[in-house]
């Protein structure tokens, strides 16, 4: 397994869990605690050595692009105006890290977004993250799994156990124990979604990839499925029938930025971690405590 130095974040859905908002803003393009989902994400990958993001966009979202490319106007005014931290801030962001954009013409799913990306990849292994996932951890997550990755010198599948009842929302991973090798299994296929009778485990396919660049064949060959999509879990089931692929379960906090609750709770958690927001924040929340007992009817 050679270096990791690109990721590859699809970033091209429609955004449907968070209608009528995305409609026009990309749902990675929400704010979580005063910053965008999509720079959690980019952050953690430029934090684990990554040096080329490659984001997976659509028409829809060219506030997305737009986001890491330099605006003079604003950077001009906000110099002129002494406003020197905010004027900070967009510049770090300009600067955090090379990235390019490839286009996903049609909404063929989340394998066909990564196989877009092949041409920008090249060939060698790089990183996959999805554009609404907020990974925190120390070190962080995405770094977890470029370290399995080089000590099992293999694919990698980001994992973490979940409960049953959430077992109907992830690809549910069937594992293998590796002797001596903590939080690291042989991942031998996924189950896309099963119900919970026939879920392999209780360990879910979360967090990213490090994946070689011999998926982009398996990507290729593979048939689109019965929604008319093409799935990164049937080309990973292929690729763990032709050599050694592991799950790691990662430390740290997950939050999917794309569900409305999750989203909700990583601005609570994100906003009482900021050294700015998080006293002002901690104490409206213990105002609130024991509170909402007295609410029986919704506001109007």
């Amino acid at each position: 397994m050679g270096p990791i130095r690109k990721v590859v974040i699809p970033a091209a859905g429609f955004g449907t869990r968070f209608l009528p908002v995305t409609k026009t803003i990309p749902k990675e393009m929400l704010p979580v605690a005063a910053k965008p989902v999509i720079q959690y994400v980019v952050e953690a990958a430029v934090a684990s050595g990554i040096e080329e993001v490659i984001l997976v966009t659509s028409a829809n979202k060219r506030s997305l692009e737009d986001f890491f490319d330099s605006n003079f106007e604003l950077e001009r005014t906000l110099e002129r105006t002494g406003k020197a931290a905010m004027l900070r801030s967009v510049r770090e962001v300009t600067n955090m890290a090379h990235v390019v954009y490839v286009r996903q013409h049609e909404p063929l799913g989340n394998g066909h977004a990564v196989l877009v990306a092949k041409h920008a990849v090249g060939d060698e292994p790089f990183l996959v993250l999805w554009g609404d996932d907020i990974l925190l951890g120390e070190p962080p997550v995405p770094r977890q799994l470029i370290d399995a990755a080089a000590r099992l010198d293999g694919p990698v599948v980001g994992a973490r156990r979940v409960a049953p009842e959430d077992w109907e929302k992830y690809g549910m991973l069937e594992v293998e124990k590796l002797n001596g090798v903590q939080r690291a299994a042989r991942a031998l296929s996924v189950v896309e979604k099963p119900a919970r009778a026939q879920s392999p485990s209780d360990l879910a396919q979360i967090g990213g990839f490090v994946l070689t660049p011999d998926i982009f064949g398996l990507l290729e060959s593979t048939e689109v499925g019965p929604s008319g999509e093409i799935y990164l879990a049937d080309a990973l089931v292929r690729l763990m029938q032709t050599r050694r692929v592991y799950s790691y379960e990662f430390t740290g906090a997950r939050y999917d930025a794309g569900n409305k609750l999750e989203y909700l709770k990583a601005n609570v958690d994100l906003a009482l971690r900021d050294p700015d927001l998080g006293p002002a924040v901690r104490s409206y929340v213990k105002t609130l405590a024991g509170g909402f007992d007295d609410i029986t009817t919704p506001m109007h």
